[in-house]
């Protein structure tokens, strides 16, 4: 398999942690993936939108897909000795996260182009509190418009309650293609209510949040 747009992946140190982390959580965290039916083959392009909650995120959702893929890493950690050298092995790279990074944005454009899978966390950050939980920031919609690559909604279930050992959930949704009109944020105009009154919420976080639900109660 042809990893596109890192020139310094190593397939083995990729394939040694996804293994690695991949076990860990089946076996200790009881980990329960739902839905790998609706990951796209390697090579569409395709964008991987999770909730994210705990600094195991990137990998408990990254060992569930199928195929090597790509992650943001706040810029810091590059610094830090042989952790920087090993997650750009392992297709990391570099987001400032203080300010809008235009360098990061064409660097997550140029990789979907290539037909690279791509995951992001549309919070931004770990949230602390409920009030910023569920909160999208900009630059997502527009990725997938400026690509017309579609997203995947990801749901992540009790990875905050990581170090305590609690059962986790990763759920991935059907594909979500961009809306016709490019170069717009999709789902502007989907709304959902809040104790202060109404707001608008993207399409995809309401499928993100949601989603997990849906699923067991469905069961």
């Amino acid at each position: 398999m042809t990893i596109r747009g890192n020139p310094d992946f190593s397939s083995l140190l990729y394939f040694i942690g996804k293994q690695f982390t991949g076990i860990s959580f089946d076996l200790i965290w009881r980990r329960e993936v739902r839905g790998r039916e609706n990951i796209p083959p390697h090579g569409a392009g395709v964008i991987f939108a999770a909730n994210h909650r705990s600094l195991a995120d990137p990998n408990l959702v990254g060992s569930a897909v199928p195929y090597p893929i790509h992650y943001f890493a706040k810029e810091e950690l590059f610094k830090v000795p042989l952790l920087g050298w090993y997650i750009r092995k392992v297709n990391a790279f570099p987001v400032r996260r203080s300010a809008h990074d235009v360098g990061a944005f064409k660097k997550a454009k140029t990789l979907l182009e290539l037909g690279e899978g791509l995951l992001l966390f549309p919070e931004g950050t770990r949230p602390r509190t409920e009030e910023k939980r569920w909160a999208i920031k900009p630059g997502l919609g527009l990725l997938a418009c400026q690509t017309g690559k579609a997203v995947v909604p990801v749901g992540v279930r009790n990875s905050e309650n990581f170090t305590k050992l609690g059962k986790v959930r990763v759920w991935f949704g059907a594909p979500m293609p961009p809306p016709v009109g490019r170069g717009r944020d999709p789902g502007s105009h989907v709304r959902r209510p809040r104790p202060e009154g109404v707001i608008r919420l993207p399409l995809l976080l309401v499928a993100i949040r949601v989603l997990p639900d849906q699923t067991e109660a469905a069961l």
